[in-house]
């Protein structure tokens, strides 16, 4: 699925999300703080919109991802950055590797979630930190309504008229309201060993940005 939608896939987002995935990935290179000498994991990384962001001089930026066409199209858009195959629930990539591990949009695709949680504790280094962006839950409630509304309606609508696939953003709906809250993802990113949790409501709680840290070595 993800195959097929990647020559379109940023347009789409970007389309979708009424320009706001630009100021979404602005938070989350906040969040991440790349440094010179610092090597940096962006896990479903699609075509590599998410990880240009963390590039800058002395970074070394790697792009994960399990889909093959995403991470042909990403190979052709930025050469500037490593393109890996990844399965998140068993990282091709060695201990305490990162010093920065983040996901965008992609947690909830992973069929066991706490074991890419754990995945992505193991190749942190000691004193690094997670960044998940992911979709999460409406903390308004007058703008609910209008979201749901969006969500069950106005994507379906889309999809039969715009899309060659139909089934992805179908998927896309379903996928949203299936996902945890705030607080529970929180408590999942605890229970995989991360410390000082915390996340941060974007547009409403449509986007929650979590942010955890792996202890310092003593």
């Amino acid at each position: 699925m993800f195959d097929e939608v990647a020559p379109t896939y940023d347009l789409t987002n970007a389309l979708l999300s009424f320009g706001q995935d630009r100021r979404w990935r602005k938070i989350v290179r906040k969040a991440v703080d790349p440094r010179s000498g610092q090597k940096i994991l962006d896990l479903a990384a699609g075509t590599g919109a998410s990880s240009v962001a963390f590039l800058k001089p002395g970074v070394s930026v790697v792009a994960g991802d399990f889909s093959e066409g995403m991470l042909a199209v990403g190979r052709k858009r930025h050469p500037e950055i490593e393109f890996v195959f990844a399965d998140a629930t068993k990282l091709p990539f060695a201990d305490a590797e990162f010093d920065a591990c983040t996901i965008s949009f992609g947690l909830r695709n992973v069929v066991d979630v706490p074991k890419a949680l754990a995945e992505m504790f193991r190749v942190t280094k000691p004193g690094g930190r997670i960044v998940i962006c992911e979709f999460s839950k409406v903390t308004s409630r007058w703008f609910a309504p209008f979201y749901n509304f969006y969500l069950n309606k106005v994507l379906p609508a889309f999809s039969r008229l715009g899309s060659k696939t139909p089934e992805a953003y179908t998927y896309l709906s379903e996928s949203i309201l299936a996902w945890p809250n705030q607080h529970e993802l929180k408590l999942k990113i605890e229970k995989a060993g991360y410390t000082n949790v915390s996340f941060q409501n974007l547009t409403f709680g449509i986007v929650a940005v979590h942010v955890g840290h792996k202890a310092a070595a003593k």
